[in-house]
């Protein structure tokens, strides 16, 4: 599938609420932590972003522990590279379920509501703080980046939140913007 063009609509929509998200309600003026959060946005509007991953055979992976447990298995070679991508994956996958649509985390297990959010809070944070260590200084998104997402993950949780809140308005409102490509 394409990737969906700078000059979107649907881009410049996620844009403006993040950014407008980040810098009105939460008082966080940081373009780059911004750009990353409204693109996470904008690949999770694929319905094949919404799996974690996929195994070797194709299949769905719908457990964090599984991917973790495939960047420790004993049998795999130790390749930071995969290793960044795994733990990235899991930190953006975290954040967007946690902020956008955090009754999904509910339904995603028998443990308790709050229980299941603590657990994908500290998974998404330790994960982004494993991504930023295995960066190298020359690959984007940079390790400061990765690290700020893992200290300030809730916070950028509760940003998702409102820019969910703000979607749900402006649909209650009739505002029906053409966004189809």
């Amino acid at each position: 599938m394409l990737p969906i063009r700078e000059d979107h609509p649907l881009k410049r929509l996620f844009t403006g609420l993040v950014e407008h998200a980040f810098q009105t309600d939460l008082g966080i003026c940081d373009p780059a932590l911004a750009d990353y959060v409204s693109d996470l946005l904008v690949d999770f509007v694929r319905l094949d972003e919404m799996i974690l991953a996929r195994d070797a055979a194709g299949k769905p992976v719908s457990e964090i522990g599984e991917m973790i447990a495939s960047c420790h298995a004993p049998t795999s070679v130790a390749d930071p590279a995969k290793d960044r991508l795994i733990h990235r994956r899991i930190g953006d996958y975290t954040l967007f379920w946690t902020g956008i649509y955090p009754e999904g985390v509910r339904r995603a297990g028998s443990a308790t509501w709050r229980d299941r959010m603590t657990d994908y809070i500290a998974f998404g944070k330790r994960s982004y703080a494993i991504a930023s260590e295995l960066t190298p200084p020359d690959v984007d998104p940079p390790s400061r980046l990765l690290r700020r997402l893992s200290e300030d993950f809730e916070t950028c949780a509760c940003g998702l939140g409102i820019v969910r809140q703000n979607l749900d308005d402006q649909r209650s409102e009739g505002d029906n913007t053409d966004l189809i490509y």
